[in-house]
């Protein structure tokens, strides 16, 4: 990755994330025009980026969020104040009586939860929705595969079918799936039809359709054309409103991870830095997934090439081989890109490692400190 300009660079600690608030806008300026020119609602996916000190910011271009529980509900509730949705594939029943207060709409996993909860949200003026499986993979990792066989995600046509059909679904305003992960238009495009084959029958008596994340909207080469005409098509021929819910494609490319290198160990090309795979992006290990290195290009590609590694215990805990133009010193600045996704929201404070500072850059280099963690944030979670 060619190294951005990055006026900061030198002045931030280490470890921390970098919010880059440009790029943030940029891609809120996509999601909104989706909005804007089809009427689709367009909800923040806290289980990605719950950065809510931006919060204000997001809800200017984004109809509200969406929760995979309590506290996530809570903070999007509290911080934005928008619209509110949740889902989670089964509720605690003393939640319950919370989560109808704060939430706009809530998704049941299962025709168990409807029947066991659904009374209890109506009541409240929740609007009540089903997640469905329409047994459609359009990728290849099945831990990421909500249509996997085995899937606990969603409702089949089957079971719906055996309760009773239409019948069993009688109350329901709303459908919702969530099968993609990192994908384009086309994926949503063959998902769709999938949905409309096996639902397709259920969907007039419904108010609103929600398609779940994953959908790389801001992504270059994203087809947004494409994901139009199929908000178009859903809105025309079943008369719904459409939601979606994206948590990467708000924030994709905004986040930096600046670390420091401790020690180069020469004679074996590793370089350890005060940041960590296992803590602070458990993706690089969870998916695999190799994050973009600002000024670093593949093994070998430029003169010098080192693998990254942690300080942690972990023997496997290495961020990936990176090559460079200039040695790695101590003190050297490694910089990671597209660190704001699944990296907040996922940190440990694994082996004592500290949790990076989390700060926002804006377009003229100027920096300010959102927060900082120290001993008290790693004692007080054990």
């Amino acid at each position: 990755m060619a190294r951005a300009s990055l006026p900061w660079l030198e002045r931030v600690p280490t470890p921390s994330y970098v919010i880059d608030l440009a790029r943030l806008r940029q891609n809120l300026a996509i999601l909104k025009d989706i909005e804007e020119t089809t009427g689709a609602h367009v909800l923040l996916a806290q289980k990605c980026f719950s950065m809510y000190s931006l919060y204000p910011l997001i809800g200017a271009y984004l109809s509200g969020t969406t929760a995979s529980g309590l506290y996530e509900a809570r903070l999007g509730h509290e911080e934005m104040g928008k619209e509110n949705h949740v889902f989670s594939p089964a509720y605690r029943a003393e939640n319950m009586a919370e989560l109808v207060t704060i939430t706009d709409h809530i998704v049941f996993n299962s025709l168990s939860q409807w029947r066991h909860f659904g009374a209890q949200a109506q009541a409240a003026g929740v609007s009540c929705g089903l997640r469905i499986n329409p047994e459609c993979s359009t990728q290849e990792h099945a831990i990421y595969d909500p249509c996997a066989p085995g899937s606990r995600l969603g409702t089949r046509r089957a079971a719906i079918d055996a309760a009773g059909g239409r019948a069993a679904l009688a109350g329901l305003d709303g459908l919702h799936f969530h099968t993609l992960c990192e994908q384009g238009a086309d994926a949503l495009d063959v998902t769709v039809q999938a949905v409309e084959q096996r639902f397709g029958d259920l969907l007039p008596a419904m108010k609103w359709l929600n398609l779940g994340g994953g959908h790389h909207i801001t992504k270059p080469g994203y087809d947004i054309p494409r994901l139009k005409r199929i908000i178009r098509h859903l809105q025309n021929t079943y008369d719904v409103t459409v939601y979606l819910e994206p948590g990467e494609a708000v924030a994709l490319d905004a986040g930096y991870l600046v670390a420091t290198v401790l020690d180069v160990q020469e004679e074996n090309g590793i370089a350890i830095l005060d940041t960590s795979a296992a803590c602070h992006m458990p993706d690089v290990i969870e998916m695999p997934y190799r994050p973009p290195v600002v000024g670093g290009g593949e093994p070998g590609e430029k003169a010098y090439t080192y693998t990254l590694a942690a300080p942690t215990c972990l023997a496997g805990d290495t961020i990936g081989t990176y090559s460079f133009d200039a040695p790695l010193a101590i003190g050297s600045r490694v910089v990671f890109a597209d660190m704001a996704i699944y990296t907040m929201v996922k940190n440990n404070t694994f082996n004592g490692m500290p949790l990076p500072a989390i700060l926002t850059a804006d377009e003229d280099g100027t920096t300010k400190t959102v927060r900082t963690f120290g001993y008290e944030d790693f004692k007080s979670r054990l």
